[in-house]
């Protein structure tokens, strides 16, 4: 199967056997990244600064983490170096910043080794669910989701 091709369904593992690690000092943007990550049945950790995401990511392992890219101290790109550095470098981060970045630095924060994807805030949350089952090759939950109604209607946050 080439890159890009979606994987068979039946081949899709179950979230709930994936760990996200949620880190951002904004409590109650964390908050809800948490709701929706744990609605599409993932399980979660959070860490509300780089020095407290470093130490969650060497003790739990976790499968993804969702960063963002301002962190009071320790910088998320600070964070992504130290990851590389202290041998968690494999573990698939998805970067998020309300901050604006020009083109050229985004492309700089993507072509970190260990960085999937960039999204910017306000992060909608369907591209958030479908882009954590993308990468984690996960089967989303069988959600009635009608038209226009609910979390993953496009809303914002």
């Amino acid at each position: 199967m080439s890159e890009g091709e979606a994987a068979p369904e039946e081949s899709l593992g179950e979230p709930s056997q994936k760990l996200v690690l949620i880190v951002d000092d904004d409590e109650s943007l964390l908050d809800l990244i948490e709701h929706l990550v744990q609605k599409e049945g993932f399980r979660t950790d959070r860490a509300m600064d780089g020095h407290e995401a470093l130490r969650k990511a060497q003790a739990l392992g976790p499968d993804l983490i969702i960063l963002d890219y301002m962190l009071p101290g320790l910088s998320g790109y600070e964070v992504l170096r130290e990851l590389q550095a202290s041998g968690s470098g494999s573990i698939p981060v998805v970067v998020i910043s309300g901050r604006q970045i020009d083109r050229k630095g985004i492309e700089l924060v993507r072509h970190e080794p260990n960085v999937r994807e960039f999204i910017a805030k306000p992060v909608r949350p369907a591209a958030l669910a479908a882009t954590l089952h993308s990468l984690l090759k996960t089967k989303p939950p069988d959600i009635q989701r009608a038209p226009g109604r609910g979390p993953m209607s496009g809303g914002v946050f």
